[in-house]
């Protein structure tokens, strides 16, 4: 049995139709759906509400403020009681074998080392989405701020260059559905809060693979992803999230002449490349998006800097 875990912000019906879709192929499996809102505004949660004759339990937990992603998913894990945990995205929708398959596999004797599993994602249009991805090198974060991954996209974090036809083991399947082990993820004590979206889902696949655990791409098992979900509404204060997460992660990971590389990287020459493609493309919506989105980064420096503290090892111990 397994429990679902979903983060809700201004989902509006999608929220509702992933639920309902894991009623559908939920096959005995799921013992719960645990909801955690993050103080929402529009009526996703009033809709989930409404549905009648679920076969497992429904949780829901209201927050007063947007608490993030990660904290939210530790929150909603406190209420859990299965053997394995899906997280997963209300912008998704299962489809007949997106639990069995990959709850299976990762049952079978020969994978006890497995701790992580993802599904193949799919778009509106059936297409294969590229979701799984390596883990960042510092080269990698140089190319991504100079744009060299838009012009060469095989450099990038993103494993575009392969097909995603195939089982296998990878360095990391996207947390828009993110199954793992209960105890892999309570020895890890979760999700490190202080990402308050995007990369919490690497970071915890990265300290997974260094205690000794594999992540696997299922590729027999789909699931429907739209992709940016509710992020899309805010554009600015995306990119804001994401180069926090970016930076949190370098000063986290990485030693520490290579952390003040990439900030400077990504604080003096990132905003000039991002500019300078939306310039190119004529997305003067962009342009503007990019500058509140630095604004906002910039305002928070001090503050991101205050998470971290350099040690005479020459990597960043988290206060």
């Amino acid at each position: 049995m397994l429990n679902v875990v979903i983060v809700n912000w201004n989902a509006g019906s999608q929220l509702a139709e992933a639920v309902t879709s894991i009623a559908q192929h939920h096959h005995s499996l799921v013992s719960s759906v645990i909801i955690i809102d993050n103080a929402s505004t529009d009526d996703s949660m009033a809709r989930v509400e409404a549905l009648t004759d679920l076969p497992f339990h429904l949780q829901m937990i209201r927050n007063t403020e947007n608490r993030g992603f990660g904290a939210a998913c530790n929150q909603g894990t406190a209420l859990a009681n299965s053997e394995y945990l899906l997280f997963l995205n209300p912008d998704t929708r299962l489809f007949e074998h997106s639990l069995s398959v990959p709850l299976t596999f990762m049952q079978r004797p020969e994978n006890t080392d497995v701790g992580i599993a993802g599904i193949q994602l799919v778009d509106e249009h059936s297409q294969i989405a590229r979701s799984c991805a390596r883990f960042p090198s510092a080269l990698g974060f140089v190319a991504h701020a100079l744009g060299l991954d838009r012009i060469f996209p095989r450099i990038g974090r993103r494993m575009v260059e392969w097909g995603h036809g195939k089982t296998r083991q990878v360095d990391h399947v996207i947390g828009a559905f993110f199954l793992v082990r209960r105890h892999l993820f309570d020895a890890l004590n979760g999700f490190d809060e202080r990402f308050f979206v995007y990369l919490e889902d690497l970071d915890f696949s990265l300290r997974a693979r260094q205690a000794g655990w594999s992540s696997v791409y299922v590729a027999n098992a789909q699931a429907f992803h739209a992709g940016g979900g509710t992020s899309r509404q805010v554009k600015a204060r995306r990119l804001f999230y994401s180069l926090r997460s970016q930076l949190l992660y370098v000063f986290k990971h990485f030693p520490v002449w290579q952390a003040w590389l990439l900030i400077g990287m990504t604080c003096g020459v990132e905003p000039l490349t991002r500019v300078g493609f939306c310039i190119l493309q004529r997305d003067w919506t962009g342009v503007g998006s990019t500058i509140k989105g630095y604004r906002m980064l910039f305002g928070d420096l001090r503050a991101i800097l205050k998470n971290v503290y350099p040690v005479k090892s020459k990597r960043y111990i988290w206060l």
